[in-house]
């Protein structure tokens, strides 16, 4: 049976009037940080903000203020889960609001794991952070156990671990393959973006 803990009961978030209103990059670092105790958690964050706003830029085309939305929900999208793990990600969604955020970064945190929030990516932007967020963690949980780390990663490598369940078992290997079914680009694509422009932060 699945866990409905985590459902958020709703689809709707923020006010459209709110449109365009973002934090600052160090707004959202100082956020990061206060809700976020655990250096590996905000590295991860870090990781997939960082990918989030390669794949607008590179990929979508999108202007830089537009891309930096997409790093936000990707540095965000996990600031409740360190103090808040029954209320994930309830909590952050709730703070956006209150800072009167554009609804589509709230949107996007929301989708980001849509059998425990109830949310269905929708966006490419929400489609993305999905595709990214389970991805992201493994390929770094992969880099850790290399001696050069991200240095000479190649695809395959990460492809073959996918398929050793034992690997990072945390990591769920049914979400990753729903939220790439959802796009249309092949898996080892993904993995090759990921490793590229992962590395740069860590």
């Amino acid at each position: 049976m699945a866990d409905t803990s985590l459902l958020l009961n709703r689809t709707s978030f923020g006010d459209p009037a709110n449109a365009g209103n973002t934090l600052t990059t160090d707004e959202a670092l100082a956020l990061l940080h206060e809700w976020v105790p655990n250096e590996k958690l905000q590295l991860h964050m870090k990781q997939v903000g960082a990918v989030m706003k390669a794949w607008a830029m590179e990929r979508e085309g999108l202007p830089e203020a537009e891309a930096h939305q997409w790093w936000l929900a990707g540095v965000l999208h996990d600031a409740d889960w360190d103090l808040y793990p029954t209320e994930h990600c309830r909590r952050i969604i709730e703070e956006l609001e209150r800072r009167h955020i554009d609804p589509i970064v709230m949107q996007c945190i929301a989708s980001h794991g849509p059998r425990h929030f109830g949310v269905e990516p929708q966006t490419k932007m929400d489609k993305m952070i999905y595709v990214f967020d389970e991805l992201s963690g493994f390929i770094h949980a992969s880099a850790l156990i290399r001696p050069t780390k991200y240095d000479g990663m190649d695809v395959k490598s990460v492809q073959k671990k996918l398929k050793n369940l034992a690997f990072a078992a945390q990591v769920n290997r049914d979400e990753i393959a729903d939220a790439v079914s959802r796009i249309d680009v092949p898996l080892e694509e993904i993995i090759g973006f990921v490793i590229e422009k992962q590395k740069e932060v860590g």
